[in-house]
């Protein structure tokens, strides 16, 4: 509303001697309770009001008669109500009351305008610290705001409140019980009429809003009234038959005075303060009747809603107004400031949400279309997922993730394109189906920052994750991505990272939710058996980043070397298919792991036969040497798939629990895709040792379920059927006999649902339980459900390590599982001789049995240890992994036994020199030392001297692979030493030193720092004690290795190493408060 001009400036000298205090004075003077001098009890709280308002302004009157020092505000009040139009007399006490104060108030915003305009500050003395500012004099103190508070009340209870219309703001009469009796004393049939009279309020107060001072006061206590009031004045439609008060009394020049000033106080006010207002006014939706609570305000009329809810689109359509809708409704909620002490209870609020959800995701009417709305609204909902603040960050975020959910449901179309596409703007920058610019393919461009994927990150974890709700066009938008995330969580999992455990949650929700077809899909497209799954950009990696993220760079200079090449994808593929079997492991009991097994499996039976169907044309039939060149790319790209699905079965076979079949149709299908194979190899006349035994374990497991170890229903006969046609094909096909007929009952019992049955069967079934475990027995139906898993189990582990002496010691699953029992000589004679068979499987398995007795503490075993040790030591020095891998298991475990005697031909072995043992058989005995280290755990002490002399002398070496590892093991060594570590920490100081800073070569650089990193984290806050001669030296160190050292590994171990000893120093010097109280026991 346009504000009356200022009246016109009084004379210097009037102005000069009439200050604040006066007008401050009288307007105290008006709201003293003195008044009426009468103290009958007949008196009633409205003619005690009314002569309270009569005395105050009689002694007001007086005092500006008699006070000569009032005389000077005496001259500026009838100046100020010289100007004011607005001034009559009237009959009604409360409106001369409010014109009185209406009228001290300009006074004192004229003067408080004056003072500032004749206010010039002395230059302040920069030489004394301690002079202030000059105070501005216009400022108000404490106690003069109170005064001005309680007045401006009174103007808004006596001039705006009791001239609202009903359902027009909070009723007076339902404030305080002084409101009530307010209303009762206002004569609204006394001049001025009452709508001049709300016209009039509004107009004076925006005036004095207009000073910055006032205009915080009022805007703080009473801007819902004033916008009421606003909203009366200027939108109440007009009634065509008499009365008409607001068509006679206000003009249409007013009206629309009183439209612009509230749009204009809705701008300049803080905008989540005009989103409560407005809901405020708009009320709830109509109340029934019956209850009595609902039926004391009055419902907002139809004209008030429609611009409340006109105004509030308005709000949510201007910049930043998403927040302001949230911290509008979230602030009224009782949450404070958006994060004040109700605000986590307003966070767990779900209904709030959902409101705030329908209120962004419905499209208002004045926008042009609900694309164009969510538009502009879609960007400022992702920002909500942003915030640092944690309160104020789990309010925004549930509203940001309810919004998101309720878009997409009812909008998909726009959700994914102004939603999910922005949002996952960083993931679809490094796919292989983008077209990356040439400007970004400089070697080391970063394509995508640290801060950019972690938000993009957190944010995909927040909408899917929490939200947990699997609509399509969520999971068709991330569906595309997923191996690219598969690809971050691999990284991540090499180091510390944040983001891991993010990548995980959502790997796992979406596998589980999405349709399993497309969940099998997905996985092959992480394993590498499906190449057309969109991946990370051949040109991109991922970077270890400053804050535990990562970044995406584009790949520097590929090396010429095709060793180092082929050695870098194989390993890349051994890491992600392991870290697929990690995640697998946590989805057994949904049965998608089972199902990839099967796959697997499926796809093991397509490679038995090696394909000769396909590959039968000789090099003679091509016609040229493009085609012959085609077709041997063929064949390795063939053989790769090979390698890699028997890789993927080894690593399932043991990451996997025996609960990995979760129900019978998965045991069928694995039975039938054993005999599918089993088949493929008889027509191929392919038939092994190992398809033999395989295939009677799987006949044996059907022979399990059918013999009552499960509670089979008619449902499970129905998919034991797809068995038929396989058994019969086996009956026909195969050469033994002993098959054959089992495949013929087995026909017929499944058949006959289990109603004729043959002997047969039942000793095939108590053959296979008796491999399993000879002492197991039915009791109940989940322990027989858990038993046909197990033996499911084994049998796969079988395909992968097939035996070759005597199943019963050979088979490391079959060991495993038969509890402690006396080993007969003969049996363990055996077993001596298998570890030294030149086939490997054999050896191996034989190793791993004598590992396991060592480890049971068998007494056989126990008593030749020197053989024992000789035989394990001999193994070190084979080349398959299989076979020496299980040599140091066995060393490891041996030296847990005779730590004494092994110990010292182990430290002697691994300081010799290369004259003795090659560089290969040091480090395997180095692996070994580690173990035997961290099983000692805190009797390692007792070892320290020769462990810290091998150790030491060997971050000497000539070999630089052999320092790396010396060094490796002293920093196991060191943090499980604590205070033992004192008298040599010199000694370890000065050789971590010298080989970071001297060091040529990078891997011995890297172990040196990774060894500070293990000394502080095994140390933590003991370090300050253990390290307190060196702790300086270190920290020195670290420093030079961060702004020097050309290696980012190093540096990364570096930064670590310094985050640790950050956070040992934080709590050595600020120790966490511990709120205790000593209680004593006296005598």
């Amino acid at each position: 509303m346009a504000a009356p001009q200022p009246a016109a400036a009084a004379p210097s000298g009037l102005l000069e001697t009439c200050g604040l205090e006066p007008i401050l004075e009288a307007l105290k003077l008006l709201l003293s309770p003195g008044g009426s001098g009468s103290s009958s009890l007949q008196n009633t709280k409205h003619d005690v009001l009314l002569e309270t308002l009569k005395s105050n302004l009689s002694v007001l009157e007086a005092r500006f008669l008699k006070d000569a020092q009032w005389k000077k505000l005496k001259v500026l009040r009838d100046e100020t109500a010289g100007k004011a139009t607005w001034l009559q007399s009237s009959e009604d006490i409360t409106w001369s009351f409010t014109s009185q104060i209406l009228l001290l108030l300009l006074c004192l915003k004229e003067t408080m305008t004056r003072l500032v305009a004749d206010f010039s500050p002395g230059t302040p003395n920069p030489k004394t610290p301690e002079a202030a500012p000059a105070l501005s004099p216009d400022t108000l103190s404490v106690s003069q705001q109170k005064t001005v508070q309680s007045v401006l009340q009174f103007v808004v209870t006596l001039g705006v409140c009791p001239y609202l219309l009903p359902g027009v703001g909070v009723p007076l009469k339902h404030r305080t019980e002084f409101g009530a009796v307010v209303q009762d004393v206002v004569r609204l049939e006394a001049a001025p009429h009452a709508t001049q009279r709300l016209y009039t309020c509004c107009r004076v107060l925006l005036d004095l809003a207009q000073h910055a001072s006032l205009g915080s006061l009022i805007f703080c206590r009473h801007f819902g009234d004033i916008a009421a009031g606003l909203c009366q004045l200027g939108f109440c439609p007009t009634k065509r038959k008499p009365p008409a008060p607001v068509e006679e009394v206000l003009t249409e020049e007013e009206r629309a005075l009183s439209r612009g000033a509230l749009r204009d106080i809705l701008d300049q006010v803080y905008q989540p303060l005009a989103v409560r207002e407005l809901l405020i006014l708009q009320g709830g939706p109509p109340q029934s009747c019956t209850d009595v609570k609902t039926q004391l305000r009055r419902q907002a009329p139809a004209w008030l809603r429609r611009l409340c809810g006109q105004l509030l689109s308005e709000r949510l359509m201007r910049p930043n107004g998403v927040q302001a809708v949230v911290r509008g409704i979230l602030e009224g909620a009782g949450a404070g400031a958006a994060g004040g002490s109700d605000a986590e209870a307003t966070a767990a609020d779900w209904k709030k949400c959902d409101l705030i959800a329908k209120i962004l995701a419905s499209c208002p009417q004045q926008s042009l279309s609900p694309e164009s709305y969510y538009k502009d609204i879609c960007p400022q909902i992702l920002d909500l997922f942003h915030f640092q603040d944690k309160l104020t960050a789990r309010q925004f975020q549930r509203v940001a993730t309810t919004t998101f959910i309720t878009m997409s449901r009812e909008h998909p179309e726009l959700a994914s394109k102004y939603l999910l596409q922005p949002m996952l703007a960083p993931l679809h920058q490094c796919l292989t189906t983008t077209e990356i610019p040439e400007s970004n393919m400089v070697p080391g461009t970063i394509l995508v920052t640290e801060e950019e994927l972690s938000r993009c990150i957190e944010d995909v974890f927040k909408v899917y994750v929490v939200a947990n709700e699997p609509l399509p066009v969520l999971l068709d938008a991330l569906l595309p991505l997923l191996r690219v995330i598969f690809s971050l969580y691999c990284f991540t999992s090499q180091s510390v990272s944040h983001v891991r455990s993010l990548c995980q949650e959502i790997l796992l929700w979406i596998l589980v939710n999405l349709e399993r077809k497309k969940a099998i899909a997905s996985l092959k497209g992480f394993s590498g058996l499906d190449r057309a799954v969109p991946s990370l950009h051949p040109q991109c990696r991922f970077r270890a980043a400053m804050h535990g993220g990562a970044v995406i760079t584009v790949q520097e200079t590929v090396s010429d070397d095709e060793d180092e090449a082929l050695y870098q994808k194989v390993s890349s593929e051994q890491s992600q298919i392991e870290h697929l079997g990690d995640l697998l492991s946590h989805c057994q009991q949904c049965g998608l792991a089972g199902d990839f097994f099967i796959f697997c499996l499926k796809e093991l039976s397509h490679l038995v036969v090696g394909n000769e169907a396909e590959f039968k044309p000789t090099p003679s039939c091509y016609t040229s040497l493009l085609e012959l060149e085609q077709h041997q790319a063929l064949l390795i790209e063939e053989q790769e798939r090979k390698l890699l699905v028997l890789q993927l079965l080894a690593v399932l076979c043991e990451r996997m629990s025996e609960q990995i079949f979760t129900h019978i149709s998965q045991v069928v299908d694995f039975v039938a895709a054993t005999l599918q194979r089993a088949c493929a190899s008889l027509a191929y006349e392919a038939e092994s040792t190992v398809e033999s035994q395989t295939l009677s374990l799987s006949m044996g497991l059907v022979a399990v379920m059918l013999g009552g170890a499960v509670q089979l229903k008619s449902s499970d006969f129905a998919v034991l059927k797809q068995l038929l046609p396989l058994l019969e094909k086996v009956s026909n096909t195969y050469p033994d006999p002993v098959i054959q007929e089992l495949a013929v009952d087995l026909r017929i019992t499944i058949s006959t649902h289990g109603a004729f049955s043959t002997e047969a069967v039942s000793m095939a079934a108590q053959s296979t339980l008796n491999k399993k475990d000879p002492e197991w027995k039915i009791e109940q139906q989940q322990t027989s459900h858990d038993t046909l898993t197990g033996v499911a189990q084994d049998h796969s582990e079988q395909e992968q390590d097939p035996p070759k002496a005597d199943q019963e010691f050979h088979e490391p699953g079959i060991v495993a599982s038969q509890p402690h029992r006396n080993i007969t000589s003969e049996q363990f004679q055996e077993i001596l001789l298998s570890a030294c068979d030149p086939q490997i499987p054999t050896r191996a398995a034989a190793l791993r049995t004598l590992s396991r007795w060592v480890e049971q503490r068998e007494a056989i075993a126990l008593k030749d240890d020197k053989k024992l040790l000789q035989i394990f030591l001999e193994n070190l020095e084979h080349e398959d992994t299989f076979v020496y891998l299980s040599a140091i298991q066995g060393v490891a475990l041996l030296s847990d036994v005779y730590p004494e005697e092994i110990l010292v031909d182990l430290l002697a072995k691994y300081g010799s020199g290369k004259e003795k043992h090659t560089p290969e058989t040091r480090m395997k005995v180095g692996e070994v030392l580690m173990r035997i280290v961290r099983a000692l755990g805190d009797m390692v002490s007792k070892y320290r001297e020769p462990l810290l002399h091998t150790f030491l002398r060997g971050a000497k070496d000539p070999d630089a692979a052999h320092r790396a590892s010396s060094l490796a093991n002293l920093g196991e060594l060191c943090q499980r030493l604590d205070f033992l570590l004192g008298p040599v920490v010199h000694e370890v100081t000065a050789c971590l030193i010298a080989v970071a800073k001297t060091d040529s070569d990078v891997q011995a650089r890297r172990a040196a720092i990774h060894v500070v990193v293990l000394l502080l984290r095994g140390l933590s806050q003991k370090a300050t004690e253990v390290l307190s001669d060196v702790l300086k030296d270190l920290y020195h160190l670290l420093k030079h290795v961060v702004r020097l050292e050309p290696d980012d590994v190093a540096k990364l171990h570096a930064q670590l190493a310094l985050e640790e000893l950050d956070e040992i120093m934080r709590n050595f010097l600020f120790p966490p408060q511990k709120l205790e109280k000593k209680i004593v026991v006296l005598p």
